[in-house]
């Protein structure tokens, strides 16, 4: 038996978790810069497909290591003040589809969900085994040292998002990049996107990643 940080006991012959994080928060900014606003219906991702390709890819990665792996998905979002209603039957279909919510409150600048996803990270390392990790967020100032960390242990380590936002990710020795719309099915129509690496001859406009007034509130 061995004795995870919680306290319980739990047989070493017990399936190591494929963990998927998703930063909500993180992943909405940076699909709302590439759309140049908020996103449609057809521009949502579909947490059912990605849910498939993260069942296809354990089991794949099952074979490969011969291990008993069991995939674990939480999506962890703020609720702003007054939006409860509004945001409620999105939570309930992610629960729906399998995936566990953590949602904190948006009342200031320091209760993001950064530190909250860290933990849950860690936990989970240790109680009852990591065998894989993915993380859904383009926040390399919070993810990129830990993530290694992890990937130097053995432990395969992807980063999900967009090529746009994860240079950090892309340039890295040892993680593993997926770009969400390589993901069959996560989005329904192609994501208007615009790379200065392949600029059409008449130009494009890139929009801001958030308002100038974000500005004001960084200084109080």
């Amino acid at each position: 038996m061995t004795v995870p940080v919680d306290g319980s006991a739990v047989a070493t012959d017990a399936p190591k978790r494929v963990l998927l994080v998703w930063d909500a928060p993180n992943l909405d900014m940076g699909l709302g810069s590439i759309l140049g606003g908020r996103p449609t219906a057809a521009h949502r991702p579909r947490f059912d497909a990605l849910g498939r390709w993260l069942l296809e890819y354990t089991a794949t990665l099952e074979s490969d290591t011969e291990q008993s792996l069991e995939p674990e998905a939480t999506v962890f979002t703020n609720i702003a003040p007054g939006t409860a209603d509004v945001v409620r039957p999105w939570v309930e279909a992610l629960r729906n589809v399998g995936y566990a919510v953590f949602a904190k409150p948006k009342v200031d600048e320091d209760s993001d969900v950064d530190a909250d996803m860290l933990d849950h990270i860690d936990v989970r390392r240790y109680a009852p085994g990591l065998g894989g990790l993915l993380v859904a967020s383009a926040d390399g100032q919070a993810f990129r040292e830990p993530l290694e960390e992890i990937a130097a242990e053995g432990v395969p380590v992807h980063v999900l998002g967009f090529r746009e936002h994860a240079s950090w990710a892309l340039q890295s020795p040892t993680l593993e990049f997926v770009d969400l719309e390589d993901i069959t099915g996560v989005f329904r129509e192609p994501l208007p996107r615009v790379s200065l690496d392949s600029l059409p001859d008449e130009g494009a406009w890139l929009q801001p990643f958030r308002p100038l007034s974000s500005l004001l509130s960084s200084r109080t």
